[in-house]
């Protein structure tokens, strides 16, 4: 396991803000997934479609930016 996925398992485990992101992301994914395969999308349809990218953007953002966050406590909690 790399130290990023070893730091993103501690943060499903114990951080609440970026579990539910996470839930989120997934959530907005599969909606897409089910929108696009569709054969026709109604104008309505096709706005969720790209109202759903702008939220699954968003919470990845939020995401790598809570990453960062933990990498950058971590880094600086380390031993010399």
């Amino acid at each position: 396991m790399s130290d990023r996925e070893a730091l993103i398992a501690r943060l499903l485990a114990d951080h609440e803000e970026f579990r539910k992101l996470r839930q989120e992301h997934q959530g907005y994914e599969k909606e897409l997934e089910e929108l696009k395969g569709r054969p026709f999308l109604s104008a309505d349809q096709q706005w969720r479609v790209s109202e759903v990218k702008k939220l699954k953007l968003m919470a990845k953002d939020r995401m790598e930016a809570i990453i960062r966050q933990a990498s950058q406590t971590h880094s600086s909690q380390a031993p010399a």
